[in-house]
């Protein structure tokens, strides 16, 4: 029998609201400040409700470009912020599968030794390595690139781990099945291991989304081409103005922008985003 504690209980609803409060304030004073001139955020006090500049501001940002981050549109660095997380998401999301099923299902030499190196690298992202990435991207000609952009992080020794972990799940009766129905190597992964693992793939999703969304180290050592601008470099550069103010209704307008993608894509598969991260009966 549960005790009914109502001290307790409201203790805990306050440290919950409290928290829900330390964490949304940030996001509240972003979004109205891009309600506003830009007078009214160098002067006390700050406003904490909506202005009267939202139209005004999020139409400057979209379509006529800031001088602090190069003349870009934020439409368009938006634009090439979503090319490039949703290319490293499926590259990563299908070389993992790949190699997952390559370690799980094939038995050949040194099999697990190649899977301990490809975990081993969880311990070198690309900032680790940014050095000699950059010498062979410089080598292969992928400076200013989309290539240069995305091939370097898209192997994902993090989503590698989850699927071979998830196939070693699946019951030999389904690989033993599938040899009587004479179904090959491939059949197999496509009819049967890919739709087992929808939700893994929609978790795992999420997950690189957001990470290839907000990407700012190798986009701005990689490239210096105004064209394939992200809208975290822009973000950064309206935020550098030099002697200038920073145009602070811009850049949280930008930054509002910028937040609405990743939240969308929660939005929109948290369900299997959930199922997929505690889900045990597939």
């Amino acid at each position: 029998m549960v005790e009914n504690r109502p001290l307790a209980r409201a203790l805990t609803h306050f440290a919950l609201i409290m928290g829900v409060f330390f964490l949304c304030f940030p996001v509240w004073m972003a979004v109205v400040a891009s309600t506003h001139p830009a007078d009214a955020l160098s002067r006390a006090p700050i406003p904490l409700w909506f202005g009267n500049q939202a139209w005004e501001n999020y139409s400057t940002v979209l379509s006529g470009g800031i001088a602090a981050a190069g003349g870009v549109p934020v439409g368009q660095m938006l634009w090439n912020s979503a090319i490039m997380a949703l290319a490293v998401s499926f590259g990563k999301i299908a070389i993992s599968l790949l190699s997952a099923f390559a370690v799980v299902y094939f038995r050949f030499p040194l099999r697990m030794v190649f899977f301990w190196m490809i975990f081993i690298t969880l311990m070198l992202p690309v900032e680790v390595r940014i050095l000699p990435t950059y010498d062979v991207m410089v080598n292969l000609q992928l400076l200013n690139t989309w290539g240069g952009l995305i091939v370097p992080l898209v192997a994902s020794a993090t989503a590698t781990f989850l699927f071979r972990q998830f196939f070693l799940t699946i019951p030999d009766e389904l690989v033993e099945a599938a040899r009587i129905d004479r179904a090959g190597p491939m059949r197999f992964f496509w009819d049967i291991l890919l739709p087992l693992s929808r939700t893994n793939i929609a978790a795992i999703f999420i997950i690189l989304f957001i990470f290839g969304w907000n990407q700012y180290l190798w986009p701005l050592i990689i490239t210096t081409d105004e064209s394939l601008y992200t809208v975290v470099m822009g973000i950064r550069r309206m935020m550098n103005a030099g002697e200038a103010l920073p145009v602070w209704n811009l850049i949280m307008a930008t930054a509002v922008l910028a937040m609405l993608p990743p939240v969308m894509v929660v939005l929109a598969m948290q369900r299997l985003f959930v199922k997929g991260l505690v889900e045990s009966e597939k």
